[in-house]
């Protein structure tokens, strides 16, 4: 189901936006944001989705760095969808995290490497992903075709 525009004149419930797909993860974003009204990604423009109008997204760009995207996307209660493969090497990432107390899930492994393949991963864990909505931050969590664990924020090398 496409998103799609305002019909002048025409009430809409507000969407309520609890996912936000980070811009390494684009194309499962708009795949996603397209099927769910409670999806955002950086640069999303908003839109009708299922009856349901979501806001454009405050953070306009995928250039956006991290240690300024997370702050704000925390600030809005948002769970985040991401790909990092090199999340241990990204000490600053890690750290924008724990101090801002984000919620974070990591589309992880060789099986998230392109759109279809991050979908696969996506809907595989969607259940404990749909879960985290329910802790509270900090974590992290790594999701992979068939695995879903907690990652030591505490620790230097995960």
């Amino acid at each position: 189901m496409p998103i799609r525009s305002v019909v002048p004149g025409r009430r809409y419930k507000p969407a309520d936006v609890r996912f936000y797909f980070d811009a390494d993860v684009l194309g499962l974003a708009h795949q996603i944001a397209g099927l769910r009204p409670d999806a955002t990604y950086p640069g999303d423009p908003g839109g009708v989705v299922l009856k349901r109008l979501r806001a454009p997204c405050p953070i306009t760009s995928p250039a956006v760095k991290d240690r300024v995207w997370i702050p704000q996307v925390t600030a809005l209660g948002w769970l985040i969808i991401t790909r990092d493969a090199r999340i241990q090497e990204h000490t600053a990432e890690i750290g924008a995290v724990r101090e801002s107390g984000a919620r974070m899930v990591l589309l992880g492994g060789r099986e998230a490497n392109g759109t279809f393949d991050q979908l696969e991963v996506f809907m595989s864990q969607w259940r404990a992903i749909r879960a985290c909505l329910d802790e509270p931050g900090p974590f992290i969590y790594l999701a992979t075709r068939t695995t879903f664990r907690k990652i030591d924020l505490k620790a230097d090398v995960m």
